[in-house]
């Protein structure tokens, strides 16, 4: 489903959508300034150095591309009565990297790549300004996905702390010598892993010799969800003097139900990312 977003462009509001994590500008919006409008779009997509420029980014960037009907699109265009369209061009090659869509956002769409190609065919100055704000728009998003990240981050280490409390209260008799206690923490700790990703850290490193840190420095956001709120549920499960092997069985089908349930909802999480 598509996200739109706003730049300002030189006074131009130009939208921006999500179709399957690839970014693709608003074509129609960025016409808005252009005493032609949206009629520039199909000169452009008629001029032969453009169905050559995207011809070759599909071929690179496609694999259902229709390479020989590119052929013979390239072998007609030129000539005067030669005519194209966007919907045309995307119908007749499988082409990927325009897009056509009605309702909200609706207009012709383009790939970051041809949308900027698109803006320097009409104006040099207007594509620098683009490629700017675009830019800029990828940084702000990467930074609040960077916050995010490092608050669930954080979060899980304050219900770590929880779990541990709750470990060292009910799991850890008297007079265990250090390394004993620290034994009975990472146990704990896998028991987690386990019911998370099904292995232990242990387990994780040695299939993963050469990453840079641990099991849970690699999660996703919504792993790092799940997590801390498997910590607080083992706390209270310790507290309840259950097993570790009841805990197990419990905490597994726990991260089974909300991983779920977070998948089933990808759309809200990606808005707060």
């Amino acid at each position: 489903m598509a996200k739109g977003t706003k730049i300002n462009v030189n006074e131009t509001l130009i939208t921006v959508i999500t179709e399957n994590k690839i970014d693709f500008i608003s074509l129609t919006d960025m016409t808005s300034g252009f005493n032609e409008g949206s009629g520039l779009i199909g000169k452009w997509i008629t001029n032969k150095n453009t169905l050559e420029y995207v011809g070759i980014w599909e071929k690179i960037n496609n694999p259902h591309f229709n390479y020989p009907e590119f052929g013979v699109i390239e072998n007609e265009a030129g000539v005067n009565r030669f005519i194209m369209s966007v919907g045309q061009w995307i119908k007749r090659t499988n082409a990927m990297g325009l897009i056509v869509k009605a309702g909200r956002f609706g207009g012709t769409y383009a790939h970051k790549d041809i949308a900027f190609h698109f803006a320097m065919w009409l104006s040099p100055e207007f594509q620098i300004y683009l490629v700017n704000e675009f830019q800029r728009l990828k940084e702000d998003e990467n930074d609040r996905l960077k916050l995010n990240w490092n608050f669930q981050r954080t979060l899980a280490k304050l219900n770590y702390h929880i779990h541990t409390d709750a470990i060292k209260e009910n799991l850890i008799p008297a007079e265990l010598t250090k390394n004993q206690i620290s034994f009975i923490y990472a146990n704990e700790a896998d028991i987690l892993n386990m019911a998370l990703f099904g292995k232990t850290a242990q387990q994780w490193r040695s299939e993963n010799p050469n990453a840079e840190g641990n099991i849970r420095d690699m999660s996703t956001i919504e792993q790092l969800v799940v997590l801390s709120n498997l910590e607080s549920i083992n706390a209270m499960l310790i507290h309840q003097g259950l097993s570790q092997q009841e805990r197990l069985i419990q905490l597994n089908q726990m991260a089974i139900t909300q991983m779920k349930s977070l998948l089933n909802h990808q759309s809200s999480i990606n808005k707060l990312k």
